[in-house]
């Protein structure tokens, strides 16, 4: 948990130096929110039963946008962090971890169309564990995953159309995609076996395929805001019919300037993670901070 707090504090004191030292001007926009969801659950008596918990979660989302003379360079930050704890368990628990560091940058050669370049990291924040007993009935913990381990790191170009900043898709033909992880994870693998496909003894995987990612915002109310978001990898290296899935629909129901109700959905597919798709669901009531 220290650690998390020491990434967060140190990520939002570097942003607010870079994007301090830019000038609000008709080239510049950039802003965002960060979130802080809270959700307590208490039983006394309760003859169904359940498990008293707390637990908290924090959000954030930060674009950094550029226009001129033709050029597009459209950056988004999405980070995520949440922990549980859970009556009865001596860990606490995380409920959400996301790293999502997304560059794109544009040439137009129309009202619409750009040439373009795009550029993205994704990894977590802390440490990921696998939970379970000892032979003595004693509960245990197992490290899984950690801060960049896995960590995507994603280049491709290819062509970007663009309505406005609520609609938007990137195809990219050509994308390169490394996946890095600490050798500690791959040292003991059994023969056959892959972490987030890696092999054993290795600490990096190299994929040469095509991406699409693509954008959609918008207002089906007044103060509800649905956005969509949708990222699709297929590796010419490997099996090219296995395409990886990243789709997240968020909702949001502003109460007021300061309060708002959040819903978030993801589905992931990687069967070099899993072959199984993932899903993930957070709703919960948020205090809204400006990041402007």
């Amino acid at each position: 948990m220290k650690i998390f707090l020491k990434n967060i504090f140190l990520l939002l004191a570097v942003s607010n130096l870079i994007f301090s030292q830019i000038e609000n001007s008709d080239d510049w926009t950039k802003g965002g929110e960060a979130t802080l969801l809270f959700n307590q659950t208490s039983f006394s008596e309760w003859v169904s039963g359940g498990e008293n918990s707390i637990s908290l979660s924090f959000h954030a989302d930060y674009d950094l946008n550029y226009e001129k003379n033709g050029w597009k360079w459209d950056t988004k930050f999405l980070g995520d962090f949440g922990l549980t704890k859970i009556s009865g368990s001596k860990f606490l628990r995380k409920t959400n971890d996301r790293f999502d560091l997304q560059s794109l940058l544009g040439k137009s050669f129309s009202e619409r169309w750009s040439y373009s370049t795009v550029f993205g990291v994704k990894t977590q924040f802390a440490k990921g564990f696998t939970y379970g007993e000892n032979d003595d009935g004693n509960e245990i913990k197992t490290l899984k995953t950690q801060f960049f381990s896995p960590v995507y790191i994603q280049l491709g170009v290819g062509l970007y159309w663009k309505k406005d900043d609520k609609l938007w898709v990137n195809i990219a033909p050509f994308t390169q995609r490394l996946t890095l992880v600490s050798r500690k994870f791959t040292m003991n693998l059994t023969d056959g076996k892959e972490y987030f496909g890696v092999k054993k003894g290795e600490n990096h995987r190299f994929e040469l395929g095509a991406s699409v990612s693509a954008f959609y915002s918008f207002n089906p109310m007044e103060n509800l805001e649905l956005e969509q978001r949708l990222g699709l990898y297929s590796d010419y290296l490997g099996k090219a019919e296995n395409v990886d899935l990243d789709y997240l629909i968020s909702a949001k129901m502003k109460v007021n300037e300061k309060i708002s109700t959040n819903l978030i959905i993801q589905l992931v597919y990687d069967d070099n993670a899993v072959q199984k798709l993932q899903t993930r669901q957070i709703f919960g009531i948020g205090v809204n901070i400006k990041l402007n």
